[in-house]
């Protein structure tokens, strides 16, 4: 059983504050990768949770490995995001107050390997249209990353 799992056993569904990290993967153009969600459908940064004994750099590029089969580069850090608007709940009713530490970075190679049980798809969006539909979560992200981005690594 995961660590997560460990603790919902305990908890339940009951709001668990979790560390994680989030990758903002950029394209040549300045495209940022998206990931449509096997589980609600929106569309979301690659990323998760940390595990124990595990930095969170160590987190960014496992994610984004395990989700999309990508090898990212030149990782840095973005920003750090906390509070009321990283809560998220997720369709099995699991609650979550997010610490997600969002940094960028570029992929060595485009050709994806989703993981079918986390993600449904992956696209490329210029950032100045991002998708409607992202998960709660991701909006201050992509919106903070729109105001302060170079657009270019």
């Amino acid at each position: 059983m995961s660590y997560i799992g460990e603790l919902r056993a305990l908890v339940g569904t009951r709001p668990l504050i979790l560390p994680g990290a989030a990758v903002i993967v950029v394209d040549s153009r300045g495209h940022v990768l998206l990931l449509q969600r096997a589980d609600t459908g929106g569309w979301g940064l690659p990323g998760g949770f940390t595990e124990p004994g595990e930095t969170l750099e160590e987190t960014a590029r496992r994610e984004v490995m395990e989700e999309t089969g990508l090898e990212i580069r030149d990782l840095s850090l973005m920003h750090v995001f906390s509070g009321p608007d990283q809560y998220f709940r997720y369709p099995n009713g699991d609650q979550v107050f997010n610490i997600t530490t969002v940094y960028t970075a570029t992929s060595r190679h485009w050709d994806y390997r989703l993981d079918p049980r986390e993600v449904a798809g992956a696209e490329l969006f210029p950032v100045d249209r991002i998708p409607a539909d992202l998960i709660a979560p991701e909006v201050p992200i992509l919106e903070h990353y729109a105001k302060t981005a170079t657009h270019s690594l």
